[in-house]
């Protein structure tokens, strides 16, 4: 998985900008997998492990009312998450991981139910939803790599539009 996070670090580091972490199912393995990368530290900022439900709601201000409706297991729940982490850090993107590992359900959601989301600059706003196998740790694993490839994919599809923004628009 290193591959993927020095990937996602390396064209954060072309571009100059830089990355917050929101982790709820995966408790500091997205963090632990992108500081594992030599030189992380020159676009990773930094990382809120937000596992209860009111620390999403205080520390990166997710809507109470979404999270008392909803519960935390929720894509708009996990798009709040990522542009949270991106405002409270400072971050020019921010990304996030809220879901169940189990072994119980949470929230009505089957194990596996997970949802990662990337938020970014000029508005870019991305979330996936996954149902995943395996046990506990096979379930938290993927969902660091589907974040990864996530954010991957929208730094790649991102270069035109920020590089027009250097350039002026012209």
């Amino acid at each position: 998985m290193t591959s993927a996070a020095a990937r996602v670090l390396g064209r954060l580091r072309e571009r100059g900008e830089t990355l917050a972490v929101a982790e709820s199912l995966t408790g500091g393995l997205v963090a632990a997998e992108l500081t594992a990368v030599p030189g992380a530290s020159h676009s990773f900022l930094g990382s809120v492990t937000a596992y209860a439900t009111l620390l999403k709601r205080d520390v990166l201000k997710v809507d109470g009312d979404l999270l008392a409706e909803r519960g935390a297991v929720d894509p708009d729940v996990a798009a709040a998450m990522a542009a949270g982490v991106r405002r409270v850090l400072g971050a020019d993107w921010g990304v996030s991981t809220t879901g169940v590992a189990g072994p119980e359900p949470q929230d009505g959601k089957p194990v596996g139910t997970v949802f990662v989301a990337v938020s970014g600059p000029g508005g870019v706003r991305k979330t996936a939803e996954l149902r995943l196998n395996g046990g506990r740790a096979d379930i938290r694993r993927e969902s660091v790599r589907s974040l990864l490839e996530l954010l991957s994919g929208e730094l790649a599809g991102n270069a035109g539009a920020q590089d027009t923004e250097q350039n002026g628009g012209n």
